[in-house]
């Protein structure tokens, strides 16, 4: 329990998950863009950094969380970044959806210093992040990993350690896949349901007892029959996410046509002006191609 953790980025999953390692006893020390969660979190017992170099020089686990594969590498690799203050024995945990090439460069970087690295993206959007039920899926040194089982331990409820270095990240690309698939499916299942005459919230009732039940039919429904398209997962990272997806699969060879489709759904989302809604909102844009309105209830 003496590890120091830096966290950087506090974003919509950042925060939270921060927030909850310092409910599991660990000293936090942090660092983001704007000041205003640092200000949060400060009052809670964080301590504040000026900068990612800070954090590597102090801590003994460093996470990220940023929005793209850009920002972790400026993160990292910039001026005052992470590899310029990283120390043998420093945990570095990216928690952001980024490239598994990018995620593999990294590692091989920080290797060179003495230190770990492990991608670790997590899914569950903001409610798991609260919670700290998120699913974490690791990529990197088994060792590495085991050490920070604990850490992680007060972060998710399903921390699966999938393979070497980047390894994590593929298997975040494989689970945006499906969740873009759940998120049109079921915009289009309401929809349908809508558009003849019965009532959506009771069909949601009759299926997802059974074959159709998924995390997106459980979670979602009552959110889009209160009329609120809040983000816990914004659209625009969405679309990001499956275009590291279609890009990793284009580097293979490996078609996904179903995706590639979801995806431009996604595009439509940010072209109509909905890219901060939640991923679940991609039903908008299903509502302008069919133009039939998902009812309150």
């Amino acid at each position: 329990m003496a590890k120091t953790i830096g966290y950087i980025g506090l974003g919509l999953m950042g925060k939270p998950i921060a927030r909850n390692l310092m409910k599991a006893g660990y000293k936090l020390i942090v660092h983001n863009r704007s000041q205003a969660a640092v200000e949060d979190l400060c009052q809670e017992g964080a301590e504040r950094a000026d900068s990612p170099r800070a954090i590597a020089e102090t801590c003994d686990v460093v996470f990220t969380n940023l929005p793209d594969t850009p920002d972790v590498e400026e993160v990292v690799f910039g001026e005052n970044g992470i590899l310029e203050g990283c120390h043998k024995g420093m945990i570095y945990i990216d928690n952001s959806t980024i490239k598994p090439e990018t995620a593999r460069k990294i590692a091989a970087a920080l290797a060179e210093r003495g230190a770990h690295a492990l991608d670790a993206p997590v899914s569950g959007g903001d409610v798991g992040a609260v919670a700290g039920t998120l699913a974490i899926m690791v990529g990197g040194s088994k060792k590495a990993f085991e050490g920070a089982r604990p850490i992680f331990e007060a972060m998710g409820k399903t921390i699966t350690y999938v393979g070497e270095s980047g390894a994590g990240q593929v298997a975040k690309a494989c689970n945006q896949i499906m969740v873009a698939a759940q998120m049109v499916a079921m915009g289009e299942l309401l929809l349908l349901a809508e558009k003849t005459g019965v009532n959506p919230e009771r069909v949601i009732e009759a299926i997802k007892g059974g074959a159709a039940q998924c995390w997106t039919l459980d979670n979602k429904p009552s959110r889009l029959f209160d009329g609120n398209r809040s983000p816990g997962f914004k659209a625009y990272m969405q679309h990001k996410d499956l275009g590291i997806v279609l890009d990793t699969a284009r580097a293979y060879g490996m078609p996904l046509p179903a995706t590639a489709v979801n995806q431009q759904l996604y595009e439509a989302m940010l072209q109509l002006g909905m890219r901060d809604l939640d991923n679940s909102a991609v039903i908008g844009a299903l509502e302008a191609i069919s133009g039939i309105q998902l009812t309150s209830h």
